[in-house]
């Protein structure tokens, strides 16, 4: 670690020890249970609604991704919080690992329309967080979830919140919300918003078929590499060491994923990082989509990314299409068609969306479309 690095956390360190001094709104005390699901979110002691914002607690850290996973235009408040002890092992291609006891949290929240209906939401950017609190006025909290590490695993817990906005409660089976999107050039659109049930959870987050054990998709170092939203002027992985979350040796430069929204990155890496969050969690040598032949993860290539690959299994997910991706022919790939789509039967991914992200597929064609080529 150079001289400059070591000062930088050293300040960092002070700076992080001042804010949680002076945090006089922290919600609650967090709290770990190795084996009860608490019905209330309060009860887990990361987050609080008072006083017109969702408070979060003293020692939970709030953390953000370099390109985050669409979920129907929904913004996210990420969270993560380990127990007095041992930090989380640092890996450059893996999920760190997280000792027992650790909770992270992922609220899901919309802005309201103007008229401020509480079923009429808005696409937009995440509202900022001040004093370690999000103001909740003209936003919507939608649910909750809990990733919480025990003896034997990850568990995953959905939280809904309730009308009033006061607390969310534990709803294992899920549940279905009736909202109205309004999209950024006014166009509005109903759609159904799924809170997963327990077992849908492992849909996403089981990243390894055979051993089919849960995991977090986000807190890998590629997604985690970026300046930090939270302590400016700072990477967020040196934010990490410097507050003991996360020990071990980052080599230079560590694993990093573009920003898929910044135009002055390479269109490339702009789109194979949005596969990548989006996609890569299943369609990986590992993971549930592994008979598809399909690989999205960053260093995939060639037929395994799609390109000139034929589908294993024809019908209605392929939109009539031959291949996953035609160089220079987003309107003749699969790939182009199964993001477009809301068909259930064929939209990709098949969880976690009911509407199109249009601003996606949009990057997606645009990256094909620049592609050289041709399938024969």
């Amino acid at each position: 670690m150079t001289l400059n690095r070591l000062l930088c956390l050293l300040l960092l360190f002070g700076l992080t020890a001042a804010c949680g001094r002076e945090n006089e709104n922290a919600a609650a005390t967090p709290s770990f249970y190795a084996a009860e699901n608490p019905a209330a979110l309060s009860d887990w002691g990361m987050l609080a609604v008072k006083g017109g914002a969702l408070r979060i607690s003293y020692g939970v850290t709030v953390y953000d991704l370099a390109t985050p996973l669409f979920s129907d235009y929904a913004l996210k408040l990420r969270t993560v919080w380990i127990p007095g002890g041992a930090p989380a092992a640092y890996d450059a291609k893996d999920v760190f690992d997280f000792p027992i006891g650790t909770v992270i949290t992922k609220t899901f929240y919309y802005p309201l329309t103007e008229n401020e209906e509480r079923n009429k939401v808005s696409a937009g950017k995440d509202h900022q967080i001040i004093d370690s609190a999000l103001v909740l006025d003209g936003l919507r909290l939608i649910e909750t979830r809990i990733l919480v590490r025990r003896a034997d695993g990850w568990d995953a817990l959905p939280y809904v919140w309730n009308e009033e906005q006061t607390e969310a409660t534990l709803k294992r089976t899920g549940a279905v919300l009736p909202l109205t999107l309004r999209r950024n050039d006014g166009r509005e659109e109903m759609f159904g918003y799924l809170v997963p049930n327990a077992n849908e959870c492992t849909g996403c987050h089981a990243t390894d078929a055979t051993a089919k054990a849960i995991e977090p998709i986000g807190l890998k170092a590629r997604y985690l590499n970026k300046p930090s939203s939270f302590a400016p002027g700072f990477n967020q992985l040196d934010h990490w060491l410097a507050k003991g979350l996360l020990t071990g040796a980052i080599a230079a430069p560590a694993p990093r994923n573009a920003v898929w929204t910044d135009k002055a990155e390479p269109l490339a890496a702009r789109a194979r990082a949005y596969l990548d969050i989006n996609c890569s969690h299943c369609h990986n040598p590992r993971g549930a989509a592994d008979t598809s032949g399909l690989n999205l993860e960053p260093d995939a290539e060639g037929p395994a990314l799609g390109i000139c690959k034929t589908p294993i299994a024809a019908g209605g997910g392929t939109g009539g299409r031959a291949y996953g991706i035609v160089p220079g022919r987003p309107n003749l790939s699969i790939t182009l068609f199964r993001m477009e789509t809301t068909d259930p039967g064929a939209m990709m991914p098949e969880l976690g969306r009911a509407v199109t992200h249009e601003e996606g597929v949009k990057l997606i064609a645009e990256w094909i479309a620049a592609m050289d080529g041709a399938c024969g």
